[in-house]
């Protein structure tokens, strides 16, 4: 049993080969074990609201003003933002905005340049 594969959807170790799917009997989720697990090893990270996907050291802008919290600041429109991080989190993207310093943005709120 520690040769088959853990379920994709809820992570069980407890599931089974029904002759051409796994099988995980907790979700009742089934699929082909080679198809999912080279999709999923594929994904990137992040992507941006087109659904572009980001990647380290690319350039993105800013597509709604995004107001800073604790100040009256605000990061406007069409800001450009050149080698950006992707980092694990809610807020997917470490960088430097021009004016403001380093910050954390999410990814929803830009686009690729």
């Amino acid at each position: 049993m520690s040769d088959l594969l853990k379920c994709p959807q809820c992570d069980s170790a407890f599931t089974y080969h029904d002759g051409t799917l796994f099988v995980c009997p907790e979700c009742g989720h089934e699929w082909s074990g080679e198809a999912e697990t080279s999709s999923d090893a594929d994904e990137p990270a992040a992507r941006d609201a087109n659904g572009n996907p980001l990647a380290d050291g690319d350039t993105v802008t800013v597509i709604k003003d995004l107001k800073l919290k604790g100040g009256s600041d605000v990061v406007k429109v069409g800001t450009k933002v050149k080698n950006i991080r992707l980092v694990d989190g809610d807020h997917d993207i470490d960088c430097k905005v021009p004016g403001f310093g380093p910050m954390k943005l999410k990814s929803e709120f830009v686009k690729k340049a």
